[in-house]
């Protein structure tokens, strides 16, 4: 069954704990549909695991719907939310148009990142879902590192969590903060809280799936516990299929048409 934005609000007033996943692709989002997500984002994180970008700041609208629409024919379950990118929500008309787009490319709602509740008040009143996103926030982040350590930025981030929920965001990532800090804002909130380096405090957990499926290697946050190793597995089949054919054992007969 479809989940809705109210099936993910109600996980957290049933306290079970919400699974969140990126994809880009049909095929994973196809996947993911029959293993038990329950939202897949279609992140911006793209600019690096698909276009090698070094930030997600060059990915593009046109980038974001072309994989939006992918992701959504491949997902029968999960809600999917579309990642609004850099400067695509400067003003609350602009965000209106583009989340709008999203809408129409397939995504069930939108995320938005920083305490911009006036985005937020925009599209919730013209219907549109959107999931908020503090801490640290890649697209205007200009150190990466670990935010709410003391208790000034501690409380800032508590204050942006309570600004968005009142404003109608149904639930906001917290990436890199830390976990005690992420307990107290999840046990602020009605609506639910998705975390990435979050600790196991928040009401759900999202990693990028190219971090989590060792494909990505760059860089690993320690935050990522890497569930498979699928670059060296690639790189074997890979090795082997050009040894098979320098050598002329493939094709063979078995792989050929009479």
């Amino acid at each position: 069954m479809k989940r809705r934005v109210e099936d993910i609000i109600e996980m957290k007033r049933r306290g079970e704990r919400i699974v969140m996943l990126t994809a880009y692709d049909y095929i994973t989002a196809k996947i993911m549909s029959g293993c038990g997500v329950d939202m897949i984002l279609v992140g911006d994180s793209l600019a690096m695991v698909f276009f090698g970008y070094d930030t997600t700041r060059k990915v593009t609208m046109e980038d974001m719907l072309h994989h939006t629409r992918a992701v959504a024919n491949g997902s029968e379950g999960p809600l999917v939310v579309g990642d609004m990118p850099y400067r695509s929500y400067d003003t609350p008309d602009l965000a209106l148009e583009n989340a709008r787009r999203f809408i129409q490319a397939g995504a069930d709602a939108v995320k938005v990142e920083g305490r911009v509740t006036d985005v937020v008040e925009k599209l919730v009143g013209e219907g549109i879902s959107v999931m908020g996103h503090i801490g640290l926030t890649p697209q205007t982040i200009t150190r990466f590192r670990v935010q709410g350590r003391d208790e000034e930025s501690a409380q800032r981030l508590l204050e942006d969590a309570l600004a968005l929920e009142k404003a109608g965001c149904f639930s906001i990532v917290l990436e890199c903060i830390p976990m005690d800090l992420a307990s107290r804002i999840t046990s602020s909130l009605e609506i639910p809280t998705i975390g990435i380096g979050a600790g196991p405090y928040c009401d759900g957990q999202v990693l990028v799936s190219h971090d989590m499926l060792g494909l990505f290697e760059r860089f690993k946050p320690k935050f990522v516990k890497r569930y498979a190793h699928l670059s060296g597995e690639m790189e074997r089949a890979f090795r082997e299929y050009v040894r098979e054919v320098k050598e002329g054992i493939f094709p063979d007969e078995e792989h050929s048409y009479r």
